[in-house]
């Protein structure tokens, strides 16, 4: 009886790991890395402008802020630039916020300036809503006057 078992459990396995193998692998986004000037600025602006929640970093040498940016996701601010850089505006970090209108303000009382997708600085169009797919570049290292 218990050889049985034995050979049924070690079935049971073979068949389990032989499905496993069928199984291709999908790749997922783990965190993405921006390597920063200052990383005080970068960090608040991320924290208390974009509104990410700072999360627990393991190299503890004050050279990194992460963030959450999704339930599996993170930023990474990472201290080493030696200057701003400006990137194509297709390279870019895409986030949603509740109200567009409130970001704008809180962008308005910061001092710190956006443009469309046209490369139109600070401007709106009437129809464009936090609900609309429309995009505003934002510089990535910064901090505000």
């Amino acid at each position: 009886m218990l050889r049985s078992v034995l050979l049924l459990i070690c079935f049971s396995v073979c068949l389990s790991v032989s499905a496993q193998d069928n199984i291709k692998p999908k790749a997922v986004l783990n965190h993405q890395a921006l390597y920063v000037v200052d990383l005080q600025k970068a960090g608040d602006f991320y924290k208390n402008i974009i509104g990410l929640e700072q999360i627990d970093e393991p190299f503890k040498i004050g050279k990194h802020i992460w963030l959450k940016t999704g339930p599996h996701t993170s930023l990474h601010l990472i201290k080493g630039a030696e200057a701003k850089k400006e990137y194509y505006k297709n390279h870019h970090i895409c986030f949603s916020v509740p109200s567009l209108d409130a970001f704008i303000k809180i962008l308005k009382e910061k001092k710190i300036e956006w443009e469309d997708a046209a490369g139109k600085k600070a401007l709106l169009r009437q129809d464009q809503t936090a609900s609309n797919n429309y995009g505003y570049r934002i510089p990535t290292d910064i901090g505000w006057k």
